[in-house]
Protein backbone atom coordinates (compact mmCIF):
# COMPACT_ATOMS: atom_id res chain seq x y z
CA UNK A 1 0.00 0.00 0.00
CA UNK A 2 3.03 2.57 0.05
CA UNK A 3 1.36 3.71 -3.19
CA UNK A 4 -0.28 6.04 -1.36
CA UNK A 5 2.95 7.16 0.35
CA UNK A 6 4.59 10.33 -1.69
CA UNK A 7 7.84 9.55 -3.40
CA UNK A 8 9.71 11.47 -0.87
CA UNK A 9 8.20 9.58 2.06
CA UNK A 10 8.89 6.09 1.35
CA UNK A 11 12.33 5.30 1.87
CA UNK A 12 12.91 5.51 5.47
CA UNK A 13 14.34 2.92 8.06
CA UNK A 14 12.12 1.07 9.97
CA UNK A 15 13.08 2.91 13.25
CA UNK A 16 15.24 5.47 14.10
CA UNK A 17 18.66 3.68 14.34
CA UNK A 18 19.50 4.46 17.67
CA UNK A 19 16.13 2.91 19.07
CA UNK A 20 17.18 -0.07 16.29
CA UNK A 21 20.78 -0.89 17.75
CA UNK A 22 19.22 -0.86 21.17
CA UNK A 23 16.35 -3.27 20.73
CA UNK A 24 19.14 -5.46 18.67
CA UNK A 25 21.40 -5.39 22.08
CA UNK A 26 18.54 -5.94 23.97
CA UNK A 27 16.96 -9.15 21.74
CA UNK A 28 20.43 -10.52 21.87
CA UNK A 29 20.50 -10.71 25.74
CA UNK A 30 16.73 -11.44 25.50
CA UNK A 31 18.13 -15.37 24.09
CA UNK A 32 21.28 -15.73 26.72
CA UNK A 33 24.10 -13.60 25.50
CA UNK A 34 26.36 -11.56 27.80
CA UNK A 35 25.54 -7.99 26.21
CA UNK A 36 27.38 -4.55 26.95
CA UNK A 37 24.68 -2.03 26.02
CA UNK A 38 25.96 1.24 25.85
CA UNK A 39 23.86 2.56 23.51
CA UNK A 40 20.88 3.41 25.95
CA UNK A 41 19.54 7.24 26.04
CA UNK A 42 18.20 6.65 29.56
CA UNK A 43 20.09 6.76 32.63
CA UNK A 44 19.95 2.95 34.57
CA UNK A 45 20.96 1.83 37.54
CA UNK A 46 23.83 -0.74 38.70
CA UNK A 47 20.76 -3.04 38.37
CA UNK A 48 20.19 -2.00 34.57
CA UNK A 49 17.06 -0.76 35.89
CA UNK A 50 15.40 2.63 34.94
CA UNK A 51 16.27 5.03 37.41
CA UNK A 52 13.03 7.08 38.23
CA UNK A 53 13.43 10.07 40.92
CA UNK A 54 11.44 9.38 43.99
CA UNK A 55 11.02 12.67 44.40
CA UNK A 56 9.47 13.36 41.23
CA UNK A 57 7.20 10.20 41.55
CA UNK A 58 6.01 11.18 44.95
CA UNK A 59 5.05 14.80 43.89
CA UNK A 60 3.00 12.54 40.74
CA UNK A 61 1.17 10.64 42.78
CA UNK A 62 -0.52 13.65 44.45
CA UNK A 63 -1.70 15.41 41.26
CA UNK A 64 -5.38 15.75 41.33
CA UNK A 65 -7.71 14.48 38.19
CA UNK A 66 -8.07 18.84 37.57
CA UNK A 67 -4.44 18.92 37.02
CA UNK A 68 -4.23 15.93 34.57
CA UNK A 69 -7.23 15.89 32.91
CA UNK A 70 -8.21 19.39 31.62
CA UNK A 71 -6.82 21.12 28.32
CA UNK A 72 -4.21 23.51 29.27
CA UNK A 73 -3.62 26.61 27.50
CA UNK A 74 -2.07 26.31 24.17
CA UNK A 75 0.75 28.18 24.88
CA UNK A 76 1.21 26.35 28.25
CA UNK A 77 0.54 27.50 31.75
CA UNK A 78 2.13 30.44 31.92
CA UNK A 79 3.15 29.80 36.00
CA UNK A 80 4.80 26.71 34.72
CA UNK A 81 6.66 28.56 31.82
CA UNK A 82 8.02 30.89 34.40
CA UNK A 83 8.80 28.38 37.44
CA UNK A 84 10.78 26.35 34.53
CA UNK A 85 12.90 28.85 33.19
CA UNK A 86 13.75 30.10 36.86
CA UNK A 87 15.23 26.46 37.39
CA UNK A 88 17.96 27.68 35.46
CA UNK A 89 17.94 31.34 36.06
CA UNK A 90 16.36 32.24 39.67
CA UNK A 91 16.64 35.79 39.53
CA UNK A 92 14.13 35.91 35.92
CA UNK A 93 10.77 37.39 37.11
CA UNK A 94 9.02 35.97 33.73
CA UNK A 95 9.70 33.47 31.17
CA UNK A 96 9.47 36.34 28.21
CA UNK A 97 8.21 35.10 25.04
CA UNK A 98 7.83 31.12 25.90
CA UNK A 99 5.42 28.12 25.15
CA UNK A 100 5.16 24.28 26.45
CA UNK A 101 6.12 21.50 24.25
CA UNK A 102 6.48 17.87 24.09
CA UNK A 103 9.82 17.39 25.18
CA UNK A 104 12.96 19.16 24.40
CA UNK A 105 12.18 18.03 21.11
CA UNK A 106 9.18 20.46 20.11
CA UNK A 107 11.18 23.00 21.42
CA UNK A 108 14.04 22.46 18.72
CA UNK A 109 11.24 21.82 16.11
CA UNK A 110 9.50 25.27 16.74
CA UNK A 111 12.30 27.13 16.41
CA UNK A 112 13.13 25.35 12.95
CA UNK A 113 9.06 26.73 11.92
CA UNK A 114 9.93 30.24 13.20
CA UNK A 115 13.56 31.49 12.89
CA UNK A 116 13.88 29.92 9.08
CA UNK A 117 12.70 29.42 6.29
CA UNK A 118 11.77 26.37 4.18
CA UNK A 119 15.24 25.18 2.43
CA UNK A 120 17.70 27.30 4.67
CA UNK A 121 20.30 25.73 6.88
CA UNK A 122 20.62 25.44 10.98
CA UNK A 123 23.70 25.55 12.27
CA UNK A 124 25.32 22.94 15.30
CA UNK A 125 28.21 21.74 16.42
CA UNK A 126 29.99 18.51 14.84
CA UNK A 127 29.54 16.29 16.26
CA UNK A 128 25.63 16.08 17.37
CA UNK A 129 22.80 14.56 18.55
CA UNK A 130 21.43 12.41 15.50
CA UNK A 131 17.93 13.53 15.44
CA UNK A 132 19.03 16.93 14.97
CA UNK A 133 19.40 16.34 11.29
CA UNK A 134 15.96 14.28 11.53
CA UNK A 135 14.19 17.47 12.95
CA UNK A 136 16.17 19.43 9.86
CA UNK A 137 14.99 17.63 6.93
CA UNK A 138 11.17 17.22 8.37
CA UNK A 139 10.94 20.80 8.55
CA UNK A 140 12.44 20.65 4.61
CA UNK A 141 15.85 22.50 5.75
CA UNK A 142 19.26 21.71 6.26
CA UNK A 143 21.77 21.14 8.28
CA UNK A 144 25.51 22.43 8.93
CA UNK A 145 28.53 22.01 11.51
CA UNK A 146 30.76 23.73 13.03
CA UNK A 147 33.90 21.77 15.07
CA UNK A 148 33.12 21.62 18.92
CA UNK A 149 36.71 21.63 20.88
CA UNK A 150 38.77 19.12 21.16
CA UNK A 151 40.14 17.67 24.35
CA UNK A 152 42.45 19.97 25.53
CA UNK A 153 42.03 22.54 23.04
CA UNK A 154 40.08 26.02 22.08
CA UNK A 155 37.11 26.84 20.51
CA UNK A 156 38.52 26.88 16.72
CA UNK A 157 36.88 30.42 16.03
CA UNK A 158 38.25 30.62 12.95
CA UNK A 159 36.14 27.82 11.41
CA UNK A 160 33.23 29.04 13.19
CA UNK A 161 33.10 32.61 12.01
CA UNK A 162 34.00 31.18 8.29
CA UNK A 163 30.94 28.92 8.80
CA UNK A 164 28.47 31.80 10.11
CA UNK A 165 29.76 34.38 7.68
CA UNK A 166 28.67 31.85 5.34
CA UNK A 167 25.15 31.32 6.86
CA UNK A 168 24.40 35.08 6.79
CA UNK A 169 25.72 35.51 3.58
CA UNK A 170 23.63 32.89 1.92
CA UNK A 171 20.44 33.12 4.47
CA UNK A 172 20.41 36.46 5.66
CA UNK A 173 19.63 35.07 8.93
CA UNK A 174 21.53 32.31 11.93
CA UNK A 175 19.93 30.15 13.76
CA UNK A 176 22.06 28.34 16.18
CA UNK A 177 21.35 25.05 18.40
CA UNK A 178 24.02 24.83 20.79
CA UNK A 179 23.83 21.35 23.54
CA UNK A 180 26.29 23.36 26.44
CA UNK A 181 26.63 22.37 28.85
CA UNK A 182 26.62 18.79 29.14
CA UNK A 183 27.27 17.89 25.47
CA UNK A 184 25.59 15.27 23.85
CA UNK A 185 27.54 13.01 22.92
CA UNK A 186 30.57 14.06 24.19
CA UNK A 187 30.22 14.84 27.66
CA UNK A 188 32.59 18.04 27.90
CA UNK A 189 31.45 21.45 28.03
CA UNK A 190 32.31 24.74 26.37
CA UNK A 191 35.07 27.07 28.58
CA UNK A 192 34.56 29.74 29.64
CA UNK A 193 37.02 31.13 27.11
CA UNK A 194 35.25 29.29 24.45
CA UNK A 195 31.79 30.78 24.82
CA UNK A 196 33.30 34.36 25.54
CA UNK A 197 34.74 33.79 21.62
CA UNK A 198 31.65 32.77 20.16
CA UNK A 199 29.56 35.17 22.48
CA UNK A 200 31.77 37.83 20.40
CA UNK A 201 31.23 35.65 17.08
CA UNK A 202 27.56 36.25 17.14
CA UNK A 203 27.37 39.80 18.20
CA UNK A 204 29.47 40.92 15.41
CA UNK A 205 27.45 38.53 13.19
CA UNK A 206 23.83 40.75 14.49
CA UNK A 207 24.83 43.64 12.51
CA UNK A 208 24.24 41.97 9.87
CA UNK A 209 21.83 40.58 10.02
CA UNK A 210 19.26 38.40 12.87
CA UNK A 211 20.97 36.09 15.09
CA UNK A 212 19.43 33.15 17.32
CA UNK A 213 21.32 31.12 20.13
CA UNK A 214 18.75 28.33 21.07
CA UNK A 215 20.63 26.40 23.87
CA UNK A 216 19.59 23.00 24.37
CA UNK A 217 19.44 22.06 27.81
CA UNK A 218 18.61 18.18 28.02
CA UNK A 219 21.47 17.14 30.81
CA UNK A 220 23.02 19.57 32.64
CA UNK A 221 21.57 18.74 36.02
CA UNK A 222 24.10 15.55 35.32
CA UNK A 223 27.37 17.01 35.57
CA UNK A 224 30.78 16.60 37.47
CA UNK A 225 31.04 20.57 37.73
CA UNK A 226 27.88 22.12 38.91
CA UNK A 227 29.89 25.75 39.73
CA UNK A 228 31.11 25.20 35.88
CA UNK A 229 27.49 25.00 34.72
CA UNK A 230 26.16 27.77 36.83
CA UNK A 231 29.13 29.83 35.13
CA UNK A 232 27.99 29.24 31.81
CA UNK A 233 24.16 29.97 32.51
CA UNK A 234 25.43 33.37 34.23
CA UNK A 235 27.33 33.73 30.52
CA UNK A 236 24.17 32.80 28.72
CA UNK A 237 22.01 35.05 30.52
CA UNK A 238 24.29 37.94 29.91
CA UNK A 239 24.30 37.54 26.63
CA UNK A 240 20.51 37.19 25.89
CA UNK A 241 20.14 40.62 27.88
CA UNK A 242 21.91 42.44 25.79
CA UNK A 243 19.29 42.05 23.46
CA UNK A 244 21.77 41.58 20.18
CA UNK A 245 21.24 38.09 19.61
CA UNK A 246 17.98 36.13 20.47
CA UNK A 247 18.85 33.78 23.29
CA UNK A 248 16.38 30.80 24.08
CA UNK A 249 16.42 27.36 25.65
CA UNK A 250 15.10 24.11 24.92
CA UNK A 251 14.20 23.07 28.44
CA UNK A 252 12.87 19.30 29.18
CA UNK A 253 11.70 17.59 31.95
CA UNK A 254 12.77 14.33 30.13
CA UNK A 255 16.43 13.65 31.64
CA UNK A 256 15.55 16.32 34.50
CA UNK A 257 12.81 14.64 36.14
CA UNK A 258 13.07 11.19 34.93
CA UNK A 259 9.72 11.88 33.04
CA UNK A 260 10.70 10.57 29.40
CA UNK A 261 7.27 9.38 28.80
CA UNK A 262 5.38 12.61 30.21
CA UNK A 263 6.68 14.34 27.10
CA UNK A 264 7.30 17.52 28.90
CA UNK A 265 9.15 20.79 28.10
CA UNK A 266 9.25 24.59 26.90
CA UNK A 267 10.71 26.88 24.57
CA UNK A 268 11.77 30.17 26.21
CA UNK A 269 13.13 33.61 25.07
CA UNK A 270 13.27 34.69 28.44
CA UNK A 271 15.02 38.18 27.59
CA UNK A 272 12.78 38.88 24.99
CA UNK A 273 8.86 40.03 25.47
CA UNK A 274 7.73 40.79 22.21
CA UNK A 275 3.90 40.10 21.26
CA UNK A 276 4.81 39.03 17.91
CA UNK A 277 7.00 36.31 18.79
CA UNK A 278 4.87 35.40 21.67
CA UNK A 279 1.72 34.87 18.91
CA UNK A 280 3.90 33.38 16.74
CA UNK A 281 4.95 30.30 18.87
CA UNK A 282 1.17 30.29 20.05
CA UNK A 283 0.33 30.07 16.50
CA UNK A 284 3.02 26.83 15.93
CA UNK A 285 1.72 25.04 18.75
CA UNK A 286 -2.52 25.19 17.52
CA UNK A 287 -1.16 24.09 14.34
CA UNK A 288 1.45 21.06 15.56
CA UNK A 289 0.08 19.57 18.49
CA UNK A 290 -2.17 22.25 19.97
CA UNK A 291 -2.24 21.51 23.49
CA UNK A 292 0.47 20.05 25.24
CA UNK A 293 -0.01 17.61 28.48
CA UNK A 294 -1.11 19.38 31.34
CA UNK A 295 0.10 16.88 34.37
CA UNK A 296 3.79 17.80 33.76
CA UNK A 297 3.10 21.38 34.02
CA UNK A 298 1.10 20.69 36.91
CA UNK A 299 4.20 18.90 38.53
CA UNK A 300 6.52 21.71 37.66
CA UNK A 301 4.53 24.19 39.71
CA UNK A 302 3.87 21.65 42.78
CA UNK A 303 8.08 21.16 42.72
CA UNK A 304 8.00 24.92 42.65
CA UNK A 305 5.76 25.96 45.52
CA UNK A 306 7.56 22.88 47.74
CA UNK A 307 11.30 23.99 48.76
CA UNK A 308 11.27 20.51 50.46
CA UNK A 309 10.54 18.68 46.70
CA UNK A 310 12.97 20.82 45.56
CA UNK A 311 15.85 19.56 48.19
CA UNK A 312 15.22 16.63 47.42
CA UNK A 313 15.65 16.39 43.82
CA UNK A 314 18.68 18.62 44.00
CA UNK A 315 20.01 15.73 46.23
CA UNK A 316 19.19 13.57 43.90
CA UNK A 317 20.75 14.55 40.98
CA UNK A 318 23.56 15.17 42.93
CA UNK A 319 23.98 11.38 43.67
CA UNK A 320 23.07 10.29 40.13
CA UNK A 321 26.09 12.74 38.98
CA UNK A 322 28.21 11.27 41.48
CA UNK A 323 27.54 7.75 39.89
CA UNK A 324 28.09 8.96 36.38
CA UNK A 325 31.68 10.47 37.32
CA UNK A 326 32.52 7.35 39.24
CA UNK A 327 31.64 5.33 35.93
CA UNK A 328 33.27 8.24 33.79
CA UNK A 329 36.72 7.98 35.80
CA UNK A 330 36.16 4.15 35.61
CA UNK A 331 36.08 4.29 31.88
CA UNK A 332 39.24 6.28 31.55
CA UNK A 333 40.65 4.37 34.04
CA UNK A 334 40.46 1.27 31.83
CA UNK A 335 41.28 2.92 28.34
CA UNK A 336 44.09 3.85 30.19
CA UNK A 337 44.89 0.11 30.68
CA UNK A 338 44.60 -0.11 27.37
CA UNK A 339 47.04 2.19 25.96
CA UNK A 340 43.75 4.38 24.96
CA UNK A 341 42.99 8.53 25.78
CA UNK A 342 40.77 9.22 28.24
CA UNK A 343 37.24 10.88 26.90
CA UNK A 344 37.13 13.69 29.95
CA UNK A 345 33.77 13.16 30.71
CA UNK A 346 32.53 16.74 32.40
CA UNK A 347 28.37 15.99 32.70
CA UNK A 348 25.36 14.90 30.64
CA UNK A 349 24.56 10.99 30.07
CA UNK A 350 27.62 10.72 26.88
CA UNK A 351 30.86 10.43 26.03
CA UNK A 352 32.48 9.76 22.78
CA UNK A 353 35.22 7.31 21.63
CA UNK A 354 37.51 7.88 18.59
CA UNK A 355 37.12 5.44 16.21
CA UNK A 356 38.91 5.53 12.65
CA UNK A 357 36.07 4.11 11.20
CA UNK A 358 33.05 4.37 13.54
CA UNK A 359 30.04 2.10 11.07
CA UNK A 360 32.63 -0.64 10.81
CA UNK A 361 34.14 -0.53 14.57
CA UNK A 362 30.49 -0.28 15.69
CA UNK A 363 29.65 -3.52 13.95
CA UNK A 364 32.93 -5.48 15.13
CA UNK A 365 32.24 -4.66 18.47
CA UNK A 366 28.93 -5.75 18.21
CA UNK A 367 30.52 -9.00 17.88
CA UNK A 368 32.43 -8.95 20.81
CA UNK A 369 28.51 -8.18 22.75
CA UNK A 370 29.32 -4.70 23.06
CA UNK A 371 26.98 -1.91 21.08
CA UNK A 372 27.47 1.60 20.68
CA UNK A 373 25.69 4.57 18.34
CA UNK A 374 28.48 5.11 15.54
CA UNK A 375 28.78 8.89 14.18
CA UNK A 376 31.02 10.70 11.65
CA UNK A 377 33.67 11.43 14.80
CA UNK A 378 33.64 8.53 16.32
CA UNK A 379 31.66 6.13 18.88
CA UNK A 380 28.96 7.09 21.55
CA UNK A 381 28.96 5.84 24.55
CA UNK A 382 26.17 6.15 26.92
CA UNK A 383 27.77 6.47 30.35
CA UNK A 384 23.72 6.61 31.38
CA UNK A 385 23.84 2.66 31.04
CA UNK A 386 27.55 1.99 31.31
CA UNK A 387 28.58 0.91 34.69
CA UNK A 388 31.74 0.93 36.39
CA UNK A 389 32.84 -2.37 36.39
CA UNK A 390 31.67 -3.04 32.60
CA UNK A 391 34.29 -0.29 31.83
CA UNK A 392 37.53 -3.10 31.67
CA UNK A 393 35.14 -5.10 29.18
CA UNK A 394 34.62 -2.24 27.00
CA UNK A 395 37.57 -0.69 27.05
CA UNK A 396 39.45 -4.22 26.05
CA UNK A 397 37.13 -4.60 23.00
CA UNK A 398 36.86 -1.25 22.09
CA UNK A 399 41.37 -1.47 21.82
CA UNK A 400 41.12 -4.70 20.05
CA UNK A 401 38.23 -3.73 17.42
CA UNK A 402 37.71 -0.05 17.05
CA UNK A 403 41.22 1.70 16.47
CA UNK A 404 41.95 -0.47 13.63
Amino acid sequence: MTDQLIPTRRAFPADDPIFALNAEALARQAAGESILNATVGALLDEAGQLVVLESVMDLWRELTALEVAPYAPIAGDPAFLKALVQRHWPLLDAAGAACATPGGSGALALSLRNFLEPGQTLLTTAPFWGPYATLASENGMHLATAPWPKVGEPLDAAAWAARLGKLMQAQGRILLWLNDPCHNPTGRSLSAADRARLADLLRELSTRGPVTLLLDFAYLDYTREPEAVAAALKDYAALGAEGRVLVGASMSLSKAMTLYGARGGALAFPWCGDPALQAALTQSCRGTWSNCARAPQALMLRFARDGKAQARLAAEHRHWSEVLAARASALDAALGAEGLEALHWQGGFFVMAPAADPDAACERLKGEGVFTVPLPEGLRVGLCGLRAAEAPRFAQALRKVAIR
